[in-house]
């Protein structure tokens, strides 16, 4: 095991430099809401804002437009990490719009080759075709830290567990097996096990999602070597009709991925 997963394991302060990418507000939370208050030089990274432009979940939430949805996320964000007792040492907020940020790919990736430049690790999430935003988040973070591999100065990559489709149905909270590459088990306390629970509250937008994921564990294990050009199993998004879908997501990501130098 890493001396950054023991660390985590055991509650104990991290004080490298690690950053966490997640893409949307709330996946922070569900990530390492227990853990967070324990990070002194996080770099805390949101890709998107959380607002799919189509507005059906902006007026599900009561939002006329998503601006306003959008915005309410935010603020759900500010309340939550305010109750972990998070204080990032560095925010950054891209703002992509929800569902689309593989379109913005080219421009992430950039981004992200700066905002990791020296940091000793990046967790962030898994290729499992839960959401595409996830999706572009491990593919993002693997383009950037290889970038910075060719510099000479690459983080160590690590993921945490979200969502995926599995053979019976949905499954939260786990990731898709992969026996290379084992995962650290994260056992909160009850204290902050409270927190994390005042926390997933702040996120009224999102209260029926986040109903299906587990308090803890928190589960976390170094990134896998992913082929980003090939389907990890089924897709989730798939069945909601939204306008990207997982061969979409693919076919965007592709040729981004190809060209990578051998």
């Amino acid at each position: 095991m890493s001396a950054f997963l023991d660390r985590l394991r055991a509650g104990a302060p991290v004080e490298r430099p690690v950053a966490l990418v997640v893409a949307h507000p709330d996946d922070e939370t569900v990530a390492l809401g227990s853990r967070l208050a324990g990070f002194r030089r996080l770099t805390l990274i949101h890709l998107t804002d959380g607002a799919p432009r189509d507005l059906a979940d902006a007026r599900r939430s009561g939002f006329a437009d998503w601006h306003g949805y959008a915005a309410a996320r935010e603020a759900e964000l500010d309340r939550a990490l305010a109750c972990l007792g998070a204080a990032p040492a560095v925010e950054r907020r891209y703002r992509i719009a929800d569902q689309q940020a593989i379109l913005a790919l080219d421009a992430i990736v950039d981004r992200l080759t700066h905002d990791l430049a020296g940091v000793a690790a990046v967790v962030t999430h898994p290729f499992e075709h839960g959401h595409p935003d996830h999706d572009t988040a491990a593919l993002a973070v693997t383009l950037a830290c290889a970038a910075l591999a060719r510099r000479g100065d690459p983080p160590e990559r690590y993921e945490f567990a979200g969502y995926h489709l599995g053979e019976a149905g949905p499954v939260f909270g786990r990731f898709r097996d992969d026996p290379a590459c084992p995962e650290v088990l994260i056992e909160p306390a009850e204290a902050e096990r409270a927190r994390k629970r005042d926390a997933i509250a702040c996120f009224a937008t999102q209260a029926a999602m986040l109903a299906h994921f587990p308090l803890s564990p928190e589960r976390l294990r170094p990134a896998p070597a992913y082929d980003f050009a090939r389907p990890p199993g089924d897709s989730f998004y798939d069945r909601f009709g939204w306008d990207m879908t997982a061969a979409g997501w693919r076919r965007a990501a592709r040729h981004a991925w190809q060209l990578q130098p051998a």
